[in-house]
């Protein structure tokens, strides 16, 4: 089943997810217009890959555990449907919401949308991570979005190509979009009800915060050299 004439692929990058894969899996099988839901088992040391199967979802493993960006591009050269949906795999509630993503695509009011999370007030960090994505978006690429980090996405995959995901670690959403705007793609912003796992103020959340802080100053850094050699 398709909408408007587009077919539509799931693709869902995993690491040690066996725990929320399966809700996720099924609640997508609802959804009757999706086409085809793929897991790429990013090398999980549990049962990611085993549960996602069981549950319906073709799975593509990786024998090593390679990260997020490259196991999004394995997915992107996999998935041939017109309409291309990335979804993290610790999506809890609200994995239906994708219909949000999907609907401005396929009436042309957009190339590309990002889901745009509730707030949650008391959670997460201090907004240093956010405050710097939306600063390297602004001085990069002269526009502003609220949501450059969520991982919650859909393309029309003709606009993707595949080095929009050669960024390392947690770089490759705010590099991609970045890519997408200096190219004139079409991006939405879409609100959705979804729930995801926040990290907290402990040592373990610091440290996540700490590696998204640096690899997205990475790509600013990158980016910012890259333009002044030609002249941008």
């Amino acid at each position: 089943m398709s909408i408007n004439g587009y077919d539509i692929g799931v693709v869902i990058p995993a690491y040690n997810e066996g725990d929320r894969i399966e809700h996720t899996i099924r609640t997508l099988y609802l959804l009757h217009y999706i086409d085809r839901i793929l897991v790429v088992d990013d090398g999980s040391l549990d049962n990611t890959a085993f549960i996602a199967a069981e549950a319906g979802a073709d799975v593509l493993s990786l024998t090593q555990n390679k990260g997020k960006a490259y196991a999004m591009k394995k997915g992107y050269e996999t998935m041939h449907t017109h309409i291309l949906v990335f979804l993290d795999g610790d999506i809890g509630e609200g994995a239906d919401q994708i219909t949000s993503l999907v609907k401005p695509i396929c009436e042309g009011k957009a190339a590309a949308t990002i889901a745009r999370f509730p707030m949650t007030p008391g959670k997460g960090g201090f907004g240093l991570v956010k405050a710097l994505a939306a600063w390297g978006l602004q001085v990069l690429t002269g526009s502003s979005l609220s949501s450059v980090l969520s991982g919650q996405r859909a393309f029309l995959h003709n606009v993707l190509s595949s080095d929009f995901f050669d960024y390392k670690g947690f770089g490759v959403e705010f590099g991609m979009t970045v890519d997408m705007l200096l190219k004139n793609i079409k991006v939405l912003e879409v609100d959705v009800n979804m729930t995801h796992r926040t990290t907290g103020r402990d040592i373990q959340g610091f440290l996540h915060r700490f590696h998204q802080f640096t690899d997205i100053l990475r790509v600013i850094l990158k980016k910012s050299i890259m333009n002044s050699h030609s002249g941008g």
